[in-house]
């Protein structure tokens, strides 16, 4: 009996294996510009995928519907922020530039979601379950954690302050508060329409698997935007909702094109798996705030020097 339950064991190994291996075939036949459909579950496909390359992307998971009426928000929460005088959203700064007629342009928003109902109901909306179970399953959305819910908005115009983001991993974040690097997911929905001549996100498949010094030092932080030899870019339509391991080196590229028809949307939800740490109005900035805010400001400086040397 013995004998028979042994090659019944090694049946089902050999089994398992054999599937395993077609499954990896059909993953690596599947181009990275691959775009997916978002169900009730993550597939063992779409699963593959991103183990493999540490991104995968959704298509068509929100209306445009609900895009104009989240972004309505957005502009109504820019409108209040501003008349406030606001100039960090509980302890998180806020990143304001100007837009193509000089007027004040909030271009990266925290917390958004503690400010609007509608942003809220969203990120929690049941479709979205199979990305938190992704995650983990005791995942939840951090709405008053980290940074919240995170809105970009990149312009490439004179006077602005956010056209691209240099070259990082989270694990930044992580090694700022002197702590172990922790497993991180950035889900984020598109509002645009992304191409690679117009800019956006930039990632470097199967960088998520790499070691701490390669973590490190591959490239200098923040500071490097040149193009790497291994990088795609992420190609989106609006509604398109992207996926990406937060340990995987990624930068967002500027737009080639100038003016208002420059804008990149994106929505960034954060869903959390470590212990509860609430934020609030009078939370300090975390020390990789200040960094970004001192190449903001030598940025800005740069630019004012160019302006005036060319007149």
């Amino acid at each position: 009996m013995q004998a028979v339950l042994d090659r019944l064991s090694a049946f089902d190994r050999q089994s398992r294996a054999t599937a395993d291996l077609d499954l990896q075939a059909e993953v690596d036949a599947l181009p990275l510009s691959t775009r997916f459909a978002l169900g009730k579950e993550i597939t063992p496909v779409q699963k593959a995928f991103f183990d493999r390359h540490g991104f995968i992307l959704f298509a068509n998971v929100a209306t445009q519907p609900e895009l104009d009426a989240i972004y309505a928000e957005i502009c109504a929460i820019q409108d209040r922020w501003l008349a406030e005088g606001r100039k960090k959203v509980f302890g998180i700064p806020l990143f304001v530039g100007k837009d193509h007629l000089g007027h004040p342009f909030i271009q990266r928003f925290a917390f958004t979601s503690m400010f609007s109902d509608v942003i809220r109901d969203f990120v929690r909306d049941p479709r979205f379950e199979p990305v938190r179970r992704l995650v983990g399953d005791n995942a939840r959305v951090g709405d008053n954690e980290k940074d919240g819910v995170v809105f970009n908005r990149n312009l490439n115009v004179p006077g602005t302050t956010y056209r691209s983001l240099g070259w990082h991993t989270d694990g930044l974040r992580d090694i700022f508060y002197l702590r172990g690097i922790k497993p991180q997911l950035n889900v984020g929905l598109h509002f645009d329409r992304c191409t690679a001549e117009t800019g956006g996100l930039r990632l470097i498949p199967g960088t998520h698997k790499q070691g701490l010094v390669s973590t490190l030092l591959r490239k200098p932080y923040f500071v490097s935007h040149t193009p790497d030899p291994k990088e795609i870019a992420i190609e989106t339509e609006p509604g398109d909702l992207t996926v990406h391991d937060g340990q995987a080196w990624h930068r967002v590229e500027r737009s080639s094109v100038v003016g208002p028809e420059s804008l990149r949307r994106t929505m960034y939800v954060p869903y959390l798996t470590d212990d509860y740490q609430p934020k609030h109005e009078d939370s300090p900035t975390p020390p990789y705030h200040y960094l970004g805010m001192a190449l903001r400001r030598a940025r800005k400086l740069r630019a004012e020097l160019k302006a005036k040397l060319g007149r």
